[in-house]
């Protein structure tokens, strides 16, 4: 478990013993704003601010004039949520989404934050959300960074600039001269990592904006920095202005809490957050929906936009097999695939209230190791066997087992999931659907 995890569960712990105290009076709140104190600490949030949290949480808790009809325990909740959001930046910044004009945004940050990577999130992110992006690699120190950079984009199918050309300013000059007249609407630029003390580099960083003029620079911090981030936030912001800032590797440092609280500190906006390994892993940093998660409060809007950039529009002609019951084994792993590619189950969980450390560990991990099993079986069977599973019979299943590499156990156990899931399909024959549904698909009762 990662210590924003830990910070999640320690946080929900001390908001649980609120909600179940028979008496929510001085003590009770004394205790929390100690148990909050002690999750923070641990998640390396500096001293001084967490003081200050502290003592905004006690005096507000128990001064503050209680709004007519709510009671003492949730107006305690409701400024535990507030002071904890304002703690890491309180609003959401801005995030231009414009379809034909160009942006540029260029990367900076020190070696080791994960900055190529994090270039190709970033293009994905845009990609996304339905813009035109592309790369211009300006690292021509670090060996291997244009074919690492490379790899990255053809898995998202977006062009890279940057391969040949010795002079990284030349480079970013020349690649946003051209991806910019060729009306790609986002512009990704990855510069090479540098430290706050390497004079030649951080002039070079400054003349390539002054050359470039990026419309925001953003300052790539890795989350593993803790409290230290602050520092380098500050050195590359008095270097060349600081946009925004994107924290890396949130998922799994034990220091996450102090970069985001140190960067947050220096008024600096944090825009994005790196979640996870895959390209995916990126999302806009929005402070009450962070904290929202950490209590357990979860976060539907983001579950929800999760949901939209994973939908898939589903033909007329499926959508009535479907929902008059012909159901095969094939659309069963077509859904499998869907929720996939709305990310790991642990963080789609997250994001329902209650839900996020509430199911155990073990219990996810079996759960997602079971889905990859059933995938397996399902490829491993014939086209004939996946849209008539009746016909497995036991050397038909002891090859299947054999091809996929599991069980007999386990394809007899995909065969009844499916049987389950087909006989709840079938039940939407006995319902009338809403008009606007029927109309669409041309039917009344199905």
């Amino acid at each position: 478990m990662s210590t924003i995890e830990k910070l999640g569960t320690s946080l929900m712990n001390a908001l649980r013993k609120i909600i179940r105290a028979p008496v929510v009076d001085e003590a009770t709140v004394k205790e929390l704003v100690k148990d909050v104190q002690r999750a923070l600490l641990q998640a390396d949030a500096n001293v001084q601010l967490v003081l200050e949290i502290s003592n905004r949480i006690e005096g507000r808790s128990l001064k503050e004039k209680l709004p007519p009809g709510i009671p003492r325990r949730e107006h305690v909740v409701k400024v535990l949520y507030d002071e904890l959001t304002k703690f890491l930046g309180e609003k959401p910044a801005k995030i231009p989404i414009e379809t034909g004009k160009t942006r540029v945004y260029m990367l900076v940050g020190i070696q080791g934050t994960g900055k190529t990577t994090t270039a190709a999130k970033l293009t994905r992110y845009f990609q996304k959300k339905g813009l035109k992006p592309a790369l211009v690699c300006a690292d021509t120190y670090r060996p291997g960074a244009y074919a690492q950079l490379k790899q990255l984009a053809d898995k998202i199918n977006v062009p890279v600039i940057g391969e040949g050309e010795k002079d990284p300013i030349k480079i970013a000059v020349h690649g946003v001269k051209k991806l910019r007249k060729e009306g790609y609407e986002v512009i990704i630029l990855d510069t090479a990592g540098r430290h706050k003390d390497e004079v030649s580099l951080v002039e070079e960083m400054k003349d390539t904006a002054r050359a470039v003029k990026p419309d925001e620079i953003i300052l790539v911090v890795d989350a593993t920095m803790g409290q230290q981030a602050a520092a380098q936030a500050k050195a590359f912001n008095e270097a060349t202005k600081i946009g925004s800032i994107l924290v890396t590797k949130l998922d799994s440092t034990a220091r996450g809490g102090g970069a985001l609280s140190a960067v947050a500190a220096t008024g600096a906006p944090i825009k994005f957050i790196g979640t996870g390994e895959k390209i995916d892993d990126l999302e806009a940093f929005v402070p009450s929906r962070f904290v929202g998660r950490l209590l357990g409060m979860g976060d539907i809007e983001g579950l929800v936009q999760k949901v939209r950039e994973a939908e898939a529009v589903v033909p007329e002609k499926k959508a009535k097999a479907l929902l008059s019951g012909r159901f095969t084994l094939t659309d069963m792993y077509e859904q499998m695939e869907a929720m996939k590619s709305l990310g790991p189950l642990k963080s789609i969980l997250k994001m329902v209230p209650g839900a996020g450390y509430n199911v155990p560990d073990k219990a996810i991990d079996v759960a997602e190791d079971r889905i990859k099993k059933w995938k397996y079986i399902i490829q491993s069977m014939t086209k004939k066997e996946r849209e008539d599973p009746k016909i497995l019979n036991s050397s038909r299943i002891r090859r299947v087992a054999r091809g996929s590499g599991t069980t007999e156990k386990s394809v007899k156990e995909l065969v009844k999931q499916y049987s389950l899931m087909k006989k709840y399909m079938k039940s939407f024959k006995r319902m009338r659907l809403p008009k606007k549904f029927s109309s669409k698909l041309g039917i009344d009762r199905i």
